[in-house]
């Protein structure tokens, strides 16, 4: 069914994954992500600790230390969402992943919960970067810039 629906709208909307304040991927500081290294997208300074699926797809990547998360929708739009800087050194500490490799997921589920305040005791940016990992891959790619950022917020629009 998602294929249908893309070839009618061959838009693809992703909405903020995480709730807070909206940092251009070039604010980042981490040159992987602040170069574009990854793909195109914004990072976002969470106010809460949960994460939730941009857009409908399969959870491709969730490495066991839960600090990070990868989609892929049926447009084959490759997400990642990596919450905070260097938190796999926090080998798992202050993460609950919500589903596995290989769930269907719908826009809005629930993917991740974090502690917040246990990264932040911890010293860590909490700076979580949104990219689409294969964003040159489409014929226009436009990021939505906002200050503060709710689930319902669009942040990405691709197009094939």
């Amino acid at each position: 069914m998602l294929g249908r629906l893309l070839k009618k709208d061959k838009t693809v909307t992703l909405h903020a994954p995480v709730r807070g304040q909206w940092l251009a991927l070039s604010e980042v500081k981490d040159a992987a992500f602040s170069g574009g290294m990854l793909g195109q997208g914004l990072a976002i300074v969470p106010e809460e600790g949960l994460v939730v699926a941009p857009c409908p797809g399969r959870v491709t990547t969730l490495p066991d230390t839960g600090h990070a998360v990868g989609l892929t929708h049926a447009s084959g739009a490759e997400i990642l969402i990596h919450v905070g800087i260097d938190t796999v050194r926090l080998a798992g500490q202050g993460f609950v992943p919500l589903v596995r490799p290989g769930d269907t997921v719908a826009a809005g589920q629930a993917l991740l919960r974090f502690d917040l305040p246990t990264l932040q005791a911890a010293g860590y940016d909490i700076t979580t970067p949104v990219v689409v990992c294969n964003s040159d891959q489409f014929a226009a790619f436009d990021i939505v810039p906002h200050d503060r950022l709710d689930h319902t917020d669009e942040i990405i629009r691709i197009r094939q």
